[in-house]
């Protein structure tokens, strides 16, 4: 039994673009969350509906991608979930670290799922989003 395996180079450039894209709309997402809703709710509950709103965003655009990707085995669905997480937590870490210039105590309030952090949750949700997707699809 032959199995077609991706052009793997075409799929990198794939996941990157919509990577990029995601990244994009999470950028505008989180700045019209501090804009609007911070001021209105905090900043720790502000972050909490972000992790929300943005993994319902990371959903539609990853729904709308999908059919670009064709249909995929389950284990290059999980690489490019892979994938796009670790290019997130750098991207995020990069951001607050260089950019924001928060302190690292700032930066682990997002992952302290124990003290209500949904972040962890909305990585994972990243991970496994386009293999979700393509089951959706029927892809």
């Amino acid at each position: 039994m032959t199995t077609l395996m991706p052009d793997t180079g075409r799929l990198a450039k794939k996941t990157f673009t919509v990577w990029f894209v995601l990244m994009s709309v999470e950028f505008v997402h989180g700045t019209l969350r501090t804009i609007f809703l911070l001021p209105r709710i905090g900043d720790f509950s502000s972050r909490q509906v972000g992790a929300f709103t943005g993994s319902l965003l990371i959903f539609f655009f990853a729904y709308l991608f999908a059919p670009w990707f064709g249909p995929l085995s389950t284990r290059a669905l999980l690489a490019i979930g892979a994938t796009w997480l670790v290019l997130t937590v750098l991207f995020e870490l990069s951001l607050a670290l260089f950019v924001l210039d928060f302190p690292p105590e700032r930066l682990f309030q997002d992952f302290n799922v124990a003290r209500g952090a949904l972040f962890p949750f909305a990585l994972l949700f990243l991970f496994f989003c386009p293999l979700l997707v393509a089951r959706l699809r029927g892809l």
